[in-house]
């Protein structure tokens, strides 16, 4: 891993920290007020992906120990010290973390500071564990790309999968009103056949009822 080592912006005075070095993690802890920021230098190989989570802790005079305070935020500034370029400006809560890649290899500024930075009159001792850690390869875009292909394809797959479906709902539907015309008509024949049998049956009856009242005047003649 990349070590810690002390910056002095031109702007900031009375810069101070303490430094462990570990063969996993840079991790360390260090105290500011609350009009202080404090600044590192980390030594980021190109196309690193750098992860760093902190933890800050407020004194109290009421319990005499730091806790935890809600209302504390901490600014997180990286910038690249030969560009000049600003990689990360995030203000979160009193704990967090903060993530970049680096673009070029070589130094890069970590600084640190409270939300209070603008409060003169806040005599305020903060306590921040800083954790940060170098390692992890940038992101493979060929293998990004390959990767997107494939959901491309099987993107591809699933609308020709939901075409045939919608082709197969179509097919159902069209089977489904063919059918219901056939029956509409059917029913209609049914129809006339029972009216024409009706028709036929007051034909009949009328016919016999003629011949009958022809029948019986004859007799009485």
């Amino acid at each position: 891993m990349s070590r810690l080592r002390r910056h002095h912006p031109i702007s900031f005075s009375s810069l101070w920290f303490l430094f462990l070095i570990l063969t996993t993690a840079n991790a360390l802890h260090f105290y500011l007020d609350a009009q202080e920021k404090r600044c590192f230098l980390e030594e980021v190989p190109s196309d690193t992906i750098v992860e760093g989570h902190y933890r800050a802790l407020e004194w109290s005079e009421h319990d005499q120990k730091y806790v935890e305070n809600p209302n504390l935020g901490i600014l997180v500034e990286v910038d690249e010290i030969e560009t000049g370029h600003n990689v990360v400006r995030t203000r979160g809560p009193s704990d967090g973390r903060f993530t970049f890649t680096s673009h070029d290899s070589g130094d890069h500024s970590v600084c640190l500071s409270s939300n209070y930075g603008s409060a003169w009159f806040t005599n305020t001792h903060i306590r921040l564990y800083l954790d940060v850690v170098v390692g992890g390869a940038k992101p493979d875009r060929e293998h990004d790309r390959s990767h997107v292909s494939e959901l491309s394809s099987k993107l591809r797959d699933l609308n020709q999968k939901l075409e045939d479906v919608r082709r197969e709902q179509q097919y159902q539907r069209e089977r489904e009103a063919n059918f219901r015309d056939l029956s509409e008509l059917v029913n209609s024949r049914a129809v006339w056949y029972v009216i024409a049998q009706i028709a036929v049956l007051v034909v009949t009856c009328g016919w016999q009822l003629r011949h009958l009242k022809k029948f019986f005047e004859d007799r009485k003649m």
